[in-house]
């Protein structure tokens, strides 16, 4: 199959996104697949799954595109036994095959995939259970190695109210040969009969919010939103085929289901672990990284700490043997880059073969499908000085890297297009001019169709209108005069056509008639002592009696002795009064994985202050 024509005919002659209203995922799979039956290709290896429950080097378990499409069709078709269109199923699991061929089955069958995960997996019980209340699934998916723990968290509800629970690794493959494409079942086609809305444009899956900074919320994806973020991609970052990605990212996570979902749907290879296994030993991911054959390009998506741990635990032996010339682009997201990872990054793996431009900051959210901006071309990773003092007073002023108020700032790339992103004052909603810091709004289909029942919500989110444009060089030129403008909550600016995000909005740290931004003083303390874990800092405000005060929290580094902490909390203060003129009230050093972190792996400001005063009380 030429990949490259498949995804050429959803563009016009104009090279914009053209998409057949009664296209869906499932169908676009489906096409995908039957196309490789004519070709006589589906016998080919296209999922790897490697299990280190066992062994330390890992069994790996192969998938060709056949049998995969054989277990997609039996999930569906179980659920078609048991189930009706537009139900919610919930995917309670650990990374798996059975994770994926959940989330497409259930697409297939008609019914609303929820990505979740184990309810053994720690920390996160209250986010599950609020989840849970939240969607209301009629039927629960999950594998044998999660079954039993799946079974207790539902033991307290009452039989009738309980969801039927299914366990996909022991159903027969015979079940694929009675599957139906739901749209041409009765039920469909009275569906589709009595629907105003197309099959594109109806809700493909749900994906909940990490709820680190409030109840999580589910955000409604669409047919039309998941493949046009997925057409912005391919395009932006000039994915070269044949490709093989290499993945940990947690399948609950959008960018971890998303990707692996098309990447199954194209067909295109993926050799996929657990996070735990990553985190254990991160010189798996490496070795997987490697080059293996001519032909297939490597790819690869991981938040910034995933840099930082490859760095400090994850290089290879010279038994190893590694190659990472294929290495054709990281993409990293999910939390702040920095330049220090990527720089460590770099560095230490070069002597491998790893290229000079392949890391790629991104930026996105799940309010927007996955990704609103990368870089583009055959950019590299741009790091920017700015003074600080400018940066407080809401301007990118760029300075010389030896200027005593120097701070940087990561680039994240530009826009993914046609979908379009402006700066704006979050007070009088007017676009700003570049070098200007705002929120980030978008404006495009790819952005998601609202919350799950939170009208409030959605219409605060997704529904904004720009009071005005720029008379001159306006970003949002083209952009219809609507109310579709989904407003991020995050600070940035643009540079030379590029955003750097500063910040979020509500985590601002306004003290004595200044901004702070807590990245920026994140940063310092960073650097500040090596005492400190990288990247687990937690910078927020607190009220105090006339002004705000700065509270600073920071994780003791790997292996570190408490006894270091009071030496290390005066190298902080001393810091951080230097470059920022604001004396932190208060600084605790914490044990490791104290800092409250989102289900993605994200600092979560907000869930730490709120622990932080509940300790004061």
């Amino acid at each position: 199959m030429d990949l490259q024509a498949a995804i050429g005919q959803f563009f016009d002659d104009k090279g914009q996104i053209n998409l057949d209203p009664r296209l869906t995922l499932a169908g676009l799979c489906e096409t995908l697949y039957q196309a490789e039956v004519a070709a006589g290709t589906v016998n080919r290896p296209c999922l790897r799954f490697w299990d280190f429950s066992e062994s330390r080097e890992g069994t790996p378990i192969d998938f060709t595109r056949a049998e995969i499409n054989t277990r997609i069709k039996s999930v569906a078709a179980r659920l078609q036994q048991v189930g009706t269109i537009g139900d919610r199923v919930a995917i309670l699991a650990g990374n798996s095959p059975e994770y994926i061929f959940s989330f497409i089955g259930a697409l297939y069958a008609g019914l609303i995939p929820v990505p979740l995960y184990d309810p053994t997996e720690p920390g996160h019980a209250d986010h599950l259970t609020a989840v849970l209340a939240d969607c209301k699934p009629s039927i629960v998916l999950t594998n044998s190695t999660s079954a039993a723990a799946v079974r207790r968290q539902f033991a307290d509800v009452p039989a009738a109210e309980r969801p039927r629970i299914l366990s996909v690794d022991s159903l027969p493959d015979s079940l694929a040969e009675s599957y139906v494409n739901p749209l041409m079942t009765e039920a469909g086609q009275a569906l589709l009969a009595q629907s105003q809305t197309a099959p594109l444009d109806m809700m493909a899956f749900l994906q909940y919010t990490s709820g680190s900074t409030r109840t999580p919320a589910g955000v409604v994806l669409s047919n039309r939103s998941i493949m046009t973020n997925v057409l912005q991609i391919f395009t932006a970052a000039k994915l070269k085929t044949p490709l093989r990605l290499v993945t940990w990212l947690p399948l609950h996570h959008d960018m971890g289901i998303i990707l692996a979902a098309f990447v199954t749907i194209l067909g295109l290879e993926m050799e996929m672990m657990t996070p735990r296994d990553f985190i254990q030993q991160p010189v798996r991911w490496v070795r997987q990284l490697s080059k293996r054959d001519e032909h297939n390009n490597v790819y690869a998506v991981v938040p910034n700490f995933a840099l930082e741990l490859a760095v400090r635990y994850g290089l290879p032996s010279e038994e190893d043997q590694v190659d990472l010339s294929a290495l054709d682009g990281v993409i990293v997201g999910s939390e702040p880059v920095t330049a220090r990872a990527i720089r460590q990054f770099h560095d230490a793996f070069a002597p491998f073969g790893l290229p000079g431009n392949v890391i790629r900051p991104s930026y996105g959210l799940a309010e927007a499908t996955l990704l609103v901006a990368t870089p583009q071309g055959e950019k590299n990773a741009r790091i920017v000085m700015v003074d600080r003092e400018e940066l407080s007073n809401g301007r990118a002023v760029i300075v010389d890297e030896s200027h005593e108020k120097a701070v940087p700032l990561m680039s994240n790339g530009s826009v993914v297009r046609p979908q379009q992103m402006v700066i704006v004052d979050p007070e009088t909603r007017a676009e700003l001019p570049d070098g200007t810091i705002g929120e980030i709004w978008t404006h495009g289909d790819n952005t998601a169709a609202g919350y799950l029942n939170r009208p409030e919500e959605t219409q605060e989110t997704f529904r904004n209108t720009l009071a005005s444009r720029l008379p001159e060089n306006s970003r949002a030129e083209g952009a219809p005069d609507d109310d579709r403008w989904m407003a991020t909550g995050d600070l940035g600016v643009i540079i030379d056509d590029e955003i750097y995000i500063t910040g979020r909005l509500k985590d601002l740290i306004v003290i004595a008639g200044r901004n702070h931004y807590p990245q920026d003083i994140e940063y310092t303390v960073n650097h500040a002592s090596e005492h400190i874990r990288p990247a687990a800092i937690a910078a927020f405000a607190i009220e105090g009696d006339d002004v705000e005060k700065l509270v600073i929290l920071a994780e003791r580094d790997l292996g570190r002795d408490p006894s270091g902490d009071a030496e290390a909390i005066e190298a902080i203060r001393a810091a951080v009064t230097s470059a920022h003129g604001v004396v932190p009230s208060d600084i605790k050093i914490v044990d490791v994985d104290a800092i409250a972190r989102s289900s993605s792996g994200k600092i979560a400001r907000r869930v730490a202050r709120r622990h932080y005063l509940g300790e004061a009380e």
